[in-house]
């Protein structure tokens, strides 16, 4: 299973960087606004093949692996976990679109690619001429939400444990692992969210020791580097100075808040912000491709 069935007329792009070589599909005409796409945990770039199509009729539309995820490579972290912090991610993927042409995009990102996405609209605020945030809260404020809630989203802390005692567990079964997360999260309590040939995508990583670690360090990285950027940030009253688009879901990440995380982000880092709630699970753009499609349209055409 190679995915490219999930992407009609999209092509494979494997581009050189530092730490090794990143995997995009890239579809759309060459002349048109680019638009880079960024996956969550614990999937990959196939998480857009249900809106991307549409997406590439008026923009070029890039689909990144992101470091450590899908068939991009997987490098070892670091003691200070700066290699999969978001402020490196960011810079790399800039440099990354530079050298397929892209100075300036669109950036819109779902779970850990919002977290890389809006990172790097807020150190690169020139790059990004519009910013979509897919259902998340800024690291800070989902930092602060766990330690008011012992026990809420269990997997942050446990993925940010020292290694590799989280990287041996999930090794000793990682597809009951992974699944049960995508159950959990999903607005529904099976499997059928998602096409079989995107979760044999997602599979394949998986089962990879060193995608298991990229993705631990991933969320070392959050527990560590990324909070604390974002700390630095709101003190220094500093936010997103482009059109910021949130949008958020009714069965997992809004359900049962204190804020719903348009309020979360107008509170912080985002004062300007637009957004609405969709109906569905974590998984907005494979649960709910049609309203999230509408809501990214909608915005895009302003």
């Amino acid at each position: 299973m190679d995915g490219a069935d999930l992407f009609p007329g999209f092509e494979a792009l494997w581009l050189e960087a530092p730490w090794g070589k990143a995997f995009a599909r890239a579809g759309g005409p060459e002349t048109a606004p680019p638009l880079l796409l960024l996956h969550g945990f614990p999937e990959s770039h196939a998480m857009w093949h249900r809106i991307a199509p549409d997406l590439a009729r008026d923009h070029r539309v890039i689909c990144l692996d992101l470091k450590g995820y899908g068939w991009s490579a997987a490098p070892p972290g670091d003691p200070a976990h700066e290699a999969y912090a978001k402020r490196t991610l960011g810079r790399e993927i800039v440099a990354l679109m530079e050298r397929i042409g892209h100075v300036h995009f669109v950036l819109a990102g779902h779970d850990r690619g919002a977290r890389v996405a809006y990172r790097l609209a807020l150190d690169e605020p020139g790059r990004v001429a519009r910013l979509v945030l897919i259902d998340i809260v800024p690291t800070a404020v989902q930092w602060e939400r766990i330690e008011a809630r012992p026990g809420l989203n269990p997997h942050w802390s446990f993925l940010a444990e020292a290694a590799p005692a989280p990287e041996q567990q999930i090794a000793a079964g990682p597809d009951a692992y992974f699944e049960g997360l995508l159950k959990g999260w999903a607005g529904s309590p099976d499997l059928a969210a998602f096409d079989p040939r995107a979760l044999d995508l997602y599979r394949q990583a998986w089962n990879v020791p060193d995608r298991i670690h990229a993705m631990c360090e991933d969320y070392r990285a959050g527990a560590g580097p990324d909070r604390a950027a974002d700390a630095a940030d709101i003190a220094a009253g500093r936010t997103l100075a482009m059109p910021v688009l949130v949008l958020s879901s009714s069965a997992y990440l809004d359900k049962g808040k204190p804020e719903t995380a348009l309020e979360a982000w107008r509170r912080t880092l985002a004062p300007n912000a637009v957004g609405t709630g969709i109906a569905g699970g974590h998984f907005l753009a494979e649960e709910n491709p049609s309203e999230t499609l509408r809501a990214m349209r909608a915005f895009l055409a302003r």
